[in-house]
């Protein structure tokens, strides 16, 4: 499939890209080195290389029809904000998983609850998408809201799935299906 641009309000999703005209990999670069977002969530390795691979894999994602990833950036400038994802899509079953980020200087604005409940009505309503999960460490207050305004229901909570800090904790599981209003 190829990628879809989403205007979501205040905010423009786009694929990632690495070209003459626009390179995200500065963008993910900081993402890797934010304590806040090390701290919640898995990044690539802090190099260029590395970034740049993994704008590779979000690429390829939308070919295979295995991911749709998308850059969430302020509309008058094109700079990358945050990333939101459909990922583990599986068309045939009808679910994917979402994920996201923000930069620091993106936070407390609304921009990821916009995104994320964009790219869950562009999952169902352009995919087809039966249902949509989304995870969280335990703890992690602004992924909670970002859940909650989203829709997204608790179903219940994997026991120490994720290391955070160092230390085991639980993570939250929550799902949204088509129908659910």
């Amino acid at each position: 499939m190829e990628p879809v641009e989403i205007n979501a309000g205040t905010w423009y999703l786009r694929a990632m890209r690495v070209d003459d005209r626009i390179d995200d990999r500065h963008a993910v670069l900081a993402s890797c080195l934010d304590p806040e977002i090390l701290r919640w969530r898995r990044r690539p390795e802090p190099t260029l290389e590395a970034v740049g691979a993994h704008i590779a894999e979000c690429t390829e994602g939308w070919a295979a029809e295995t991911r749709c990833s998308w850059a969430v950036c302020e509309p008058t400038t094109g700079e990358m904000l945050g990333e939101v994802s459909l990922a583990g899509l599986d068309l045939n079953v009808g679910t994917a998983d979402v994920t996201c980020w923000a930069l620091p200087h993106a936070r407390s604005r609304g921009m990821t609850t916009a995104a994320v409940s964009s790219v869950v009505r562009f999952g169902f309503g352009g995919l087809g998408l039966h249902r949509v999960t989304y995870a969280w460490a335990e703890g992690n207050e602004a992924s909670a809201r970002v859940g909650a305004k989203c829709g997204f229901t608790i179903e219940g909570r994997q026991r120490s799935a994720w290391v955070v800090d160092g230390k085991r904790v639980d993570v939250v599981l929550a799902g949204r299906l088509a129908g659910d209003r």
